[in-house]
């Protein structure tokens, strides 16, 4: 089998700076690999909160993740400084898929990559809804 290479910093426009923190590394002295979800959801919404496009306690909209995916490259540990390259891989109608990789420190290929789903949906009748045309026109800025 083929190994697919690890994404590099070339492939993104937007970055999120992240820091590990001592409980982050497990056992084996290395980040734990739930962590990178974590790092995922931290550094999306975060972006969407600063560009005005998610509310977390009162907008109508949320988003509800509906699937994942990560491939790790290497290891990541505590004090290691992260940075989160993401970007727009696909726009549906209410759903967008991430692209998002990690990267330690300065390194220029990501030691962990993957992908994040969100649909779209009204808060309170959990229902999808097609995704704003403020939202379409700003998510179009960071696609691949």
């Amino acid at each position: 089998m083929t190994r697919t290479p690890p994404t590099t910093r070339a492939g993104f426009k937007i970055f999120r700076g992240l820091q590990t923190r001592w409980a982050d590394n497990d056992v084996y002295g290395h980040m734990n690999n739930v962590v990178h979800y974590q790092l995922f959801d931290t550094a999306i919404n975060e972006w969407l909160i600063e560009r005005g496009l998610l509310d977390p306690l009162n907008g109508a909209i949320v988003g509800l993740v509906v699937e994942t995916g990560c491939r790790y490259h290497a290891e990541a540990m505590f004090p290691d400084r992260i940075t989160a390259g993401i970007a727009v891989a696909r726009l549906g109608g209410s759903s967008v898929t991430y692209a998002i990789a990690l990267f330690r420190n300065d390194a220029e290929a990501a030691f962990a990559d993957g992908k994040f789903v969100h649909v779209y949906v009204d808060r309170a009748t959990r229902r999808p809804v097609a995704l704003p045309e403020k939202w379409r026109r700003i998510l179009e800025e960071i696609a691949q």
